[in-house]
């Protein structure tokens, strides 16, 4: 068998799962930064000096990462990327792949082949054009659009790990069918999971590396998702795995494919950081005051893992991070479509390894130019896109779902007074917090819930009182938007909780408090009020509690309303899996929030009052 044969076979989980068994798994010793992350600049890195042409062969990767099923160019406020003090109008799937081609083409006519890979939640949290087939649009698209290996995420696990493998494989849907009335035959891309472990077999559910030869030199990715996925996911659908420390999956993989002779690695991971805040704005390629947990991540990595593709946090950035014993180069494309990672790497043929990389971050523009440096809009203010640099190919089948879609989509649903956002105060509330919470207690007061509570991360957008492409006016709300807020397809459940849970699921909200990872503030309905201190000891947080201004009796009952997402656990939230006497609402939690902007139109953003913070 030839080596180009072998180390396909590498990628089969089958032969990688046998060798692993001699491999060692155990953490390496972290090594300091070598510069203050402060300093971190724009990424080009040379290893071990410069290498004559005939001693190197030179690639391209085009990245992107945190799509969310973002087919349709994003709206509202979204609908920009805002980089070096300029905004720029930028998403759209046949925009995307435009620029893929374009990007493609470049590298081709200078000799270097293209590898395109992702980093997940290539799907979930998707508005209605690709949820409501769950998000078979989004996979028959990174199909076309040229997708060839990808992390999973944790929005992958939003249906659960079954949904997910078909979503691989596929098959029509084992409840809904193949609703567009073609078979679904699953992603031409492979999906990565080496972290995530099936409980009974201790193996990943899905290959955990993949292999790619670049002239002859091969090239190894691994792919995960974060570590802490379990705790942001519904718990119903992943009951029989878990998901491995990332630092200790990938150098376990890395040290295999070092093994078989595969020494040019790229971790792909659904874990980031964030640039600080600087003046002027950050340019998509920069790396202004760089921190988050892929900081931490990066400095026990095998020196082999080169290239680290980024994501989870939705923001931009190329970075030069130290390893465990040289520099790894790190990278984000943001969220939505909205950027391209290009980056041009080589790679020495004597050593196997990268010999150099050089990562930027491409704005895929939608706009049409006003020719005085901004962006066109019409009438109502929606920035017009340019037909000129749409793909005709994605395009089509992006339409066919836009058009099965549009008579739910576009349906006007309410109204409301003004822009409501997810914007929080000093205490963690927001006004369409508010109005979500509100939404589900008027869901189940007739079966006597008292109290709602809503997760921050399951508000998704914000409602923008704009006008849209979708034809509906200043303050008009539809379907689909009100989709895009609430994308998740929970159910609404109301439980009984004594008054003492009661507080002690509003303690549960910060880091440290019965396992809790990270601190989250719950959105409440009107009526709830309370106070929490910022210095107060773990567990007292919280004080003057009350309902309707009465004071809660911790002895006493309450019916308190959430999704099923919180009632199983979800976030962190496990005081919740203690409530008894558990009665579902008919519908979804978007029901319940259509309903209300029904009823209420229309409905102003919330006071953001009820909960209040002291030192």
């Amino acid at each position: 068998m030839d080596k180009s044969r072998v180390l396909r076979h590498l990628a089969a989980p089958a032969l990688a799962l046998a060798v692993l068994t001699t491999l060692p798994a155990a953490r390496p010793t972290l090594a300091p930064a070598t510069t203050p992350p402060a300093e971190f600049k724009p990424v080009s890195v040379t290893y071990g000096g410069q290498h004559g042409h005939d001693q190197v062969v030179t690639g391209q990767f085009l990245s992107y990462n945190d799509f969310h099923g973002a087919i349709d160019p994003p709206s509202g406020s979204g609908a920009v990327v805002n980089a070096s003090g300029t905004s720029t109008p930028a998403g759209g799937v046949e925009y995307l792949a435009t620029y893929l081609k374009k990007l493609r083409a470049e590298a081709k006519s200078q000799g270097r082949q293209t590898i395109t890979v992702g980093a997940g939640d290539l799907i979930g949290a998707s508005p209605l054009v690709s949820a409501a087939f769950h998000d078979e649009p989004t996979i028959e698209l990174m199909n076309q659009i040229g997708l060839q290996v990808s992390s999973v995420g944790n929005h992958e696990f939003d249906e659960g790990v079954d949904e997910l493998i078909r979503i691989q494989r596929g098959g029509c849907h084992p409840v809904d069918g193949c609703q567009d009335g073609d078979p679904y035959r699953g992603a031409k891309f492979t999906y990565l999971a080496a972290n995530t472990i099936n409980n009974k077999t201790g193996l990943p559910i899905l290959p955990p590396v993949d292999i790619k030869l670049v002239g002859g030199v091969p090239v190894g990715f691994i792919g995960m998702t974060l570590e802490g996925t379990a705790g942001i996911v519904n718990p119903a659908g992943i009951k029989n795995v878990h998901f491995a420390d990332e630092i200790e999956t990938a150098n376990k993989w890395s040290n295999l494919l070092k093994l078989f002779g595969v020494k040019s690695q790229v971790l792909l991971l659904h874990e980031g950081g964030a640039q600080g805040s600087a003046t002027p704005t950050p340019g998509v390629s920069d790396c202004f005051n760089f921190s988050g947990p892929v900081v931490d991540i990066v400095k026990g990595l095998n020196p082999e893992i080169g290239l680290v593709v980024s994501g989870h946090t939705h923001r931009f950035y190329s970075c030069s991070l130290p390893n465990s014993k040289g520099t790894s180069v790190v990278t984000s494309a943001g969220t939505n479509g909205q950027l391209i990672t290009d980056i041009d790497y080589s790679i020495d043929k004597r050593s196997g390894r990268f010999s150099e990389i050089t990562a930027r971050n491409v704005i895929v523009e939608n706009g049409v130019p006003d020719g005085a440096g901004g962006w066109l809009k019409d009438a109502k203010g929606v920035f017009l896109k340019n037909p000129d640099t749409v793909d005709a190919a994605a395009k089509k089948i992006a339409d066919k779902y836009r058009t099965a879609v549009a008579p739910i989509a576009n349906k006007i649903v309410g109204s409301i007074t003004g822009d409501i956002t997810r914007t929080n105060t000093a205490a963690g509330e927001s006004a369409l917090g508010d109005v979500i919470a509100d939404a589900q207690l008027a869901r189940t007061t007739s079966s006597g819930a008292q109290i709602a509570l809503m997760n921050p991360g399951g508000i998704r957008a914000d409602f923008d009182a704009e006008a849209s492409a979708g034809g509906e006016a200043v303050g008009q709300v539809t379907y689909g938007e009100a989709f895009t807020v609430q994308p998740f397809n929970n159910l609404v459940v109301t439980q009984t909780l004594t008054g003492a849970q009661l507080k002690d699921v509003l303690e549960q909200q910060f880091v440290g408090y019965k396992g809790q990872t990270s601190t989250k503030i719950l959105q409440v309905s009107n009526g709830l009020t309370y106070t929490w201190s910022a210095s107060a000891a773990l567990g007292s947080k919280v004080s003057n509690l009350s309902l309707n201004g009465t004071p809660i009796d911790p002895a006493a009952n309450y019916q308190v309303t959430t999704n099923d997402f919180l009632a199983n656990g979800g976030d962190g939230f496990t005081v919740l899996t203690g409530g008894t006497g558990r009665t579902t609402a008919p519908g979804f939690d978007v029901d319940a929030l259509v309903a209300y902007l029904g009823a209420n139109a229309p409905v102003a953003p919330g006071p953001a009052n009820r909960i209040s913070t002291i030192a």
